[in-house]
């Protein structure tokens, strides 16, 4: 299979690339404008392709490279920024993946897997979440990945593309940045390591569904071989609080630190948590990171990141 992976040089994408170099039955190209991601990230097995997706220069390299798949993570991926910059959002989010799939139409390309996001829900109680909720975002961040799922189950109702659209829960792992979803994970990391304390919004049984990149990795490569059109959570489906993340640092780091309560913050979602009941069902898979060694190895990434 030859496979392009657009958005491969970043957090997940780094994931995704490690567990792609060990596959000899396919040949990665990663397309990526090095906003966030990282050169480095990028096996020297594999070709990066400096680019953006909204850009023609994209229709070239399908027509030159004639791929049989595509893995779409590239996007804009921050909450807050989307609320202050929805054009920006909007243009990244939606004129890329719509980019991607003309290319797909016109060089007959089969398959795509697609990230989406948990933010697609908005603040929904009806916990844990399943696919067949009815999406209500509360961020022009969610609202765009809610519409690319939507342009995706058309491509495929329209043109017969093979299309699955992955919905993460809170991703964490090494070389994340500090923001994002799960994005609390780096900013403790970054905290203690520099042997500061941290704060917490609330009392801190606050809950998340924290899954590891590594396991959503593994998720993406599954997916894109399905045939159909799929919407499925990627979860643990388990409810970790903000306290018990604090207790998986301590033992990550390897003693106490201060730990600062202040006010909830107005919009939080309290509880939130994604069935996976479909990730088993089709992708013969669910994550399995323990939180307490997902968080050591996290943490040991950044301690080795900012030793170099």
């Amino acid at each position: 299979m030859k496979l392009l992976v657009t958005g491969g040089a970043g957090f997940i994408g780094s994931h995704l690339l490690q567990l792609l170099a060990q596959r000899q039955d396919i040949e990665t190209v990663v397309y990526d404008n090095l906003s966030a991601g990282r050169k480095e990230h990028v096996p020297s097995s594999m070709r990066l392709v400096v680019g953006d997706v909204r850009a023609d220069a994209l229709a070239e390299l399908f027509a030159t490279e004639k791929f049989d798949a595509v893995i779409h993570l590239a996007a804009q991926t921050m909450v807050p920024y989307s609320i202050e910059h929805p054009n920006v959002d909007c243009d990244v989010n939606l004129k890329g993946i719509v980019n991607v799939l003309e290319c797909c139409r016109r060089y007959d390309v089969k398959n795509i897997a697609f990230s989406s996001s948990a933010a697609v829900y908005g603040d929904n109680l009806h916990v844990p979440l399943q696919e067949t909720e009815a999406p209500l975002p509360t961020s022009f961040y969610g609202l765009t990945k809610m519409a690319g799922e939507h342009y995706l189950r058309l491509y495929h109702d329209l043109f017969g593309i093979n299309a699955t659209i992955l919905r993460f829960a809170n991703v964490y792992g090494e070389r994340q940045g500090t923001g994002g979803e799960g994005g609390v994970v780096s900013i403790f990391c970054k905290l203690l390591a520099q042997g500061k304390g941290v704060t917490v919004f609330g009392n801190g049984e606050q809950t998340r569904d924290f899954v590891y990149a590594g396991d959503i990795a593994q998720a993406l490569l599954k997916a894109v071989q399905l045939d159909g059109c799929h919407v499925i959570n990627v979860s643990t489906c388990k409810e970790t609080s903000l306290n018990e993340l604090l207790a998986a640092f301590r033992q990550a780091v390897g003693h106490d630190f201060p730990v600062a309560y202040g006010p909830a913050r107005e919009g939080d979602i309290f509880r939130s948590v994604l069935a996976n009941d479909r990730c088993q069902e089709y992708l013969g898979f669910v994550p399995a990171m323990d939180i307490n060694e997902g968080v050591r190895r996290t943490y040991a990434d950044y301690l080795d990141k900012i030793a170099k």
